[in-house]
């Protein structure tokens, strides 16, 4: 295959208004509203359901998207994502919006891209995108991870790999911010795995909500105590966990549903043919089989 398409500078954020199916890039340009200086902050990790009250609803002549699936990290495994489309599909959503790392660590990437491209309504971009849609990327990965890396980009064509290249790094719609790591410096792809590294997140977006990825452990980062009953105007980190690979020790798959009317917000856990994803792992070439490991225990 060839070499495909160098990352050509992703966009910092694509906007969608609150209708479905537009894309229309722009720059993001938002009043920010900081958190409250005298109030506590919260860390809620493997949150199950929780109510976001007081959130505004956005109004708009459009049609609303109402109830958003929000994927991150597939990590090119088909049997988990195609599970997720499943659960997808019985929720009846109105938008599906995927945080990133669509591709690494497992043995179907062609199939996961074209699964997303076809499925989701945005898409932003991962460290392992960017690795594998660019080789001199991979230097910042983990050894398992540039391995896999290598091995994903020669399973794609060139139109995949520069598709992962222009995926944006943000973006926003239905009053709510995506991005893989953090909103502050997407291309740092820093972990956000406690509320002190994340307070200052707050200051770099805008909407009430900004999903997040990247760390493989669902998680909820509020500016406020007492998130399952908050007043008007306080925001959140919300962490969707992994698709692909899940890292909280449990390996069944974990994916987002939120409701922009009530504000309910439910992070989904569901099983899936794990033995099937740790099987392919081990007959390809250039995986290494400790990456099946990870899978059958969550780590």
């Amino acid at each position: 295959m060839g070499t495909g398409t160098p990352i050509r500078n992703p966009s910092p954020c694509s906007h969608s208004p609150i209708h479905p199916r537009s894309h229309a890039p722009s720059s993001l340009h938002q009043t920010r509203r900081h958190p409250p200086a005298s109030l506590p902050s919260s860390l809620v990790l493997g949150a199950a359901r929780l109510r976001l009250r007081g959130g505004s609803r956005m109004r708009s002549k459009q049609p609303l998207l109402v109830r958003l699936a929000i994927l991150s990290d597939i990590h090119s495994n088909l049997e988990a994502l195609e599970r997720t489309f499943r659960a997808v599909d019985d929720a009846n959503v109105d938008a599906v919006y995927c945080l990133g790392d669509v591709v690494g660590y497992n043995a179907d990437p062609a199939a996961c891209v074209d699964l997303v491209r076809e499925r989701c309504d945005a898409v932003v971009l991962g460290n392992h995108d960017a690795a594998v849609a660019r080789e001199a990327d991979v230097h910042f990965l983990p050894a398992d991870g540039q391995e896999a890396a290598r091995h994903n980009r020669a399973q794609l064509s060139d139109a995949q790999r520069d598709w992962l290249a222009d995926r944006p790094l943000m973006h926003t719609a239905a009053n709510c911010t995506f991005v893989h790591a953090t909103p502050d410096d997407p291309m740092a792809w820093k972990r956000l795995t406690a509320y002190p590294a994340a307070q200052d997140q707050f200051d770099h977006f805008g909407t009430d909500v900004c999903f997040i990825g990247h760390t493989h452990s669902p998680a909820v980062m509020a500016d406020t105590l007492g998130i399952f009953r908050v007043r008007a105007g306080h925001r959140y980190l919300i962490n969707v966990g992994s698709v692909g690979q899940p890292r909280d020790g449990t390996p069944k798959l974990s994916f987002g549903l939120f409701d922009t009317d009530t504000y309910d917000y439910e992070n989904v856990r569901l099983d899936y043919d794990v033995a099937a994803a740790a099987r392919k792992i081990r007959n390809a070439d250039r995986l290494p089989d400790r990456l099946a490991d990870r899978l059958k225990e969550g780590r």
